[in-house]
């Protein structure tokens, strides 16, 4: 299953037209082939990076299946909407992404996946992605082999993340070394914590994930993103 990350980069006074042409367009649109689904709509919460972007996340089955799609933006009945989508954004970055051996997400059941607006609370989202020094298999299972089973040692109820999906883009169709890792934020409340405390000494000392890290990677960088009430996955 192959996942498509897009980040828009919204003109401002038409921050709501574009958002209801994925809510009201796009959703509905990609129903009509049982293969691909709009999974994830966020935006940056407020304060937390980029005023007017929005991050997507489509779900296609297979690379077949996204080829339907494209075909269907850029020569079939897609063409005008993804015109008018265009006028509402600056620009778009895409890639396309596919789960790592060990993501706790490698396919989505397309067929539960709400295809009509489904309105629900907001959740936070942590989006890390890092850029290693070291080989990218061997990142991505330093990840697997101790920052995972980290967080899932804690108990549920003193946790601050957990993660939903890891990936690494499809070859060929995003930057070289670079993993995903998307996080639901479990406890709102914890954020303030890490927010406004720096990390302690005994957190950064040799052992430590913070500190065994820099033996793959010191380039990184996490977005806090906010679903929409609308948005499939939440």
């Amino acid at each position: 299953m192959l996942f498509i990350h897009e980040v828009h980069r919204i003109r401002g006074a038409r921050d709501d037209d574009f958002e209801a042409a994925y809510r009201d367009g796009w959703m509905p649109a990609l129903a009509q082939d049982q293969d691909a689904r709009l999974l994830w709509y966020f935006k940056h919460a407020h304060g937390s990076g980029p005023a007017y972007n929005a991050v997507t996340v489509t779900a296609a089955h297979d690379p077949a299946a996204w080829g339907r799609v494209a075909d269907r933006l850029q020569r079939g009945d897609l063409r005008d909407w993804l015109r008018s989508v265009d006028d509402t954004r600056h620009g778009v970055t895409s890639k396309v992404l596919r789960p790592v051996e060990w993501s706790p997400l490698q396919r989505a059941d397309l067929a539960t996946v709400p295809t009509t607006v489904q309105d629900h609370p907001l959740s936070i989202y942590m989006e890390d992605t890092g850029w290693p020094s070291a080989p990218l298999d061997d990142y991505v299972a330093f990840w697997g082999e101790t920052y995972y089973p980290l967080l899932n040692a804690r108990p549920p109820g003193e946790r601050l993340l957990d993660i939903e999906a890891v990936f690494e883009p499809l070859y060929g169709s995003g930057r070289r070394k670079e993993a995903i890792l998307l996080q639901k934020v479990i406890d709102p409340s914890r954020l303030g914590y890490l927010l406004t405390h720096d990390t302690a000494p005994e957190h950064k000392a040799p052992g430590t994930f913070m500190h065994d890290a820099l033996a793959y990677r010191d380039e990184w960088e996490s977005k806090l993103l906010r679903t929409a009430s609308w948005s499939p996955r939440w």
